[in-house]
């Protein structure tokens, strides 16, 4: 089977209005389930508030401990005003991430439509919030400090080139990630399945099976490792608001 079929768009529920097409597709269904998922971990996992917590307790406090040293370490104790929003989107990228690897499921991070909203947003409230908060001080972050200003013109269009890319690269490596994961994924399944039956190669056939359960293992890591790194980047880009120039 075409490892590509896997990340097709197929509507659920067609929706049309003035002419949009604005359907409920399998993609959309994935991301309701997960918001679903990590609203019921968080609600049902703080309710008792336990000494001793539980299973869903632990889990649910060692997300929030994690996302807090990671806002820390990223962009200090001034980017914990927006930790809510930081901490919403890790969950929602890592289980997105992780729901994605379940057999039949959709990978919604492997779609750059999907990744790259999510960057267009946090570099959107990095642009919101630095000229709100510092006003035309926000320009700073295009002006590197310490540099004579004979260099400035040459500097201050680079620093300007680097920022535009930053929802580019902040999507696509997501995006090519899991991709690249799932793509992978299906090749080595598949040549599984082909030498299952190609008669008196099927004793081999354990051989590529046994990587295929150590890709996926590496798959896992990976999408952890990728909701990290799309939330401490998005840490730094916040302090960059917050502080520009510095």
């Amino acid at each position: 089977m075409d490892p590509i079929h896997q990340f097709a768009i197929k509507p659920i529920v067609s929706l049309h209005p003035f002419g949009i097409d604005a359907s409920f597709t399998n993609a959309s269904l994935l991301m309701v389930i997960v918001v679903l998922v990590a609203a019921a971990l968080m609600l049902l996992g703080t309710r008792a508030r336990a000494l001793v917590p539980g299973r869903l307790q632990s889990i649910a406090e060692l997300a929030y401990e994690f996302v807090v040293s990671t806002v820390r370490m990223g962009g200090g104790q001034d980017c914990m005003r927006f930790f809510p929003f930081i901490f919403t989107l890790f969950m929602f990228v890592l289980l997105c991430n992780v729901i994605g690897l379940i057999p039949y499921a959709f990978s919604v991070t492997s779609q750059i439509a999907v990744t790259g909203a999510l960057a267009l947003l946090v570099i959107g409230i990095v642009v919101v919030y630095g000229l709100v908060h510092n006003g035309a001080g926000f320009l700073r972050l295009f002006v590197p400090s310490g540099v004579p200003i004979a260099l400035l013109p040459f500097l201050v269009p680079i620093e300007i080139i680097s920022f535009l890319a930053r929802p580019v690269t902040l999507s696509v490596r997501l995006f090519a990630n899991m991709l690249a994961g799932h793509i992978t994924l299906k090749v080595m399944g598949g040549f599984v399945v082909s030498l299952l039956g190609a008669g008196a190669f099927a004793v081999v056939a354990p051989l590529p099976f046994v990587v295929a359960i150590a890709l996926t293992a590496f798959e896992l890591l990976v999408a952890v490792l990728q909701a990290y790194v799309f939330a401490i980047l998005t840490c730094v880009y916040l302090n960059d608001a917050i502080h520009p120039g510095h």
